[in-house]
């Protein structure tokens, strides 16, 4: 699919996020810029520049990271290429996940913990301050209250102007609202994996941002002849540009990040903003998700 548009980010509307921040819905997300395994430098350096700056050529003005990617790779890049940020650009980025190792993931929430991940993700990305820091999961060990005690007290300090949570479910969102302002959520969510459907509906009854992270996910929903498949083909697109117009398409407050260390495969993602589906076309995705 090639609808030409120089800047097609443009067409998948907008969310203002915490009542001040307008993004487009349709962003980027910087975790596959690292090596395999999310751990380490990328294997294309100058690629991975490239697809930072082409995201900005093409409209983005939402980029999600963290701390965790590479661990720390994924921020510095970002400061590599775009530093000084352009006006407008709002750079996501997360704490409270450990590495010890290519796919290894340690929750951790201990509030000193997460006061040094905040003050090192400012110096890598080399800002004053955090637009929106997102607590990257909640650890078992701590309370949920102690770990965002300390992410409002960085706030009030003016380290952070927006919190957001990561895997959460509706009743821990709740929760969390008790101590801080919460914006955003970032869950697991796409075509073939619906399991937050709750968490979805909460957030847009309260008018939250949400962030589906692995949202290019079709599974087996693209096989020949499958609905996914049709929809393709009619609009003249890959299913993972079907599953991205469809994220858009279902709710106002979703904002799709899909994320790619290759500039061409950024392209193809990113013009997806530009496919309106049919209502029928839509009907047909949900009724394949809904059989399998």
């Amino acid at each position: 699919m090639n609808r030409g548009t120089s800047r097609p980010v443009e067409r998948s509307g907008t969310f203002t996020i915490g009542g001040d921040l307008v993004v487009h819905r349709l962003g980027y997300g910087a975790m596959q810029l690292t090596g395999p395994g999310i751990w380490g430098p990328p294997r294309d350096h100058a690629e991975a520049l490239r697809v930072l700056r082409r995201a900005l050529d093409l409209g983005v003005d939402l980029i999600d990271t963290a701390d965790s990617y590479g661990p720390y790779v994924s921020e510095e890049l970002i400061a590599e290429a775009l530093h000084p940020y352009p006006k407008g650009l709002l750079i996501a980025t997360k704490g409270g996940l450990v590495r010890t190792g290519p796919n290894q993931w340690h929750p951790i929430g201990r509030p000193k913990y997460l006061r040094q991940q905040v003050e090192m993700s400012l110096r890598r990305l080399k800002l004053e301050r955090i637009d929106l820091y997102q607590l990257h999961r909640i650890d078992p060990e701590v309370p949920l209250e102690a770990s965002l005690g300390e992410l409002k007290a960085l706030q009030q300090e003016g380290k952070i102007r927006h919190i957001g949570l990561s895997e959460v479910g509706v009743e821990e969102i709740k929760r969390a609202r008790r101590v801080v302002d919460v914006v955003t959520v970032q869950n697991r969510y796409n075509l073939a994996d619906r399991a937050h459907e709750a968490v979805l509906t909460y957030c847009e009854q309260e008018g939250l941002g949400f962030i589906p992270w692995f949202p290019l996910a079709t599974g087996g929903l693209a096989r020949p002849g499958s609905a996914l498949d049709e929809v393709a083909r009619r609009n003249d697109a890959r299913p993972a540009q079907i599953a991205l117009a469809w994220l858009l398409a279902r709710s106002p407050v979703m904002l799709p990040i899909p994320g790619t260390s290759s500039v061409a495969h950024l392209e193809e993602n990113l013009a997806a903003a530009e496919l309106r589906l049919s209502q029928d076309e839509l009907s047909a995705l949900n009724e394949q998700v809904a059989t399998g």
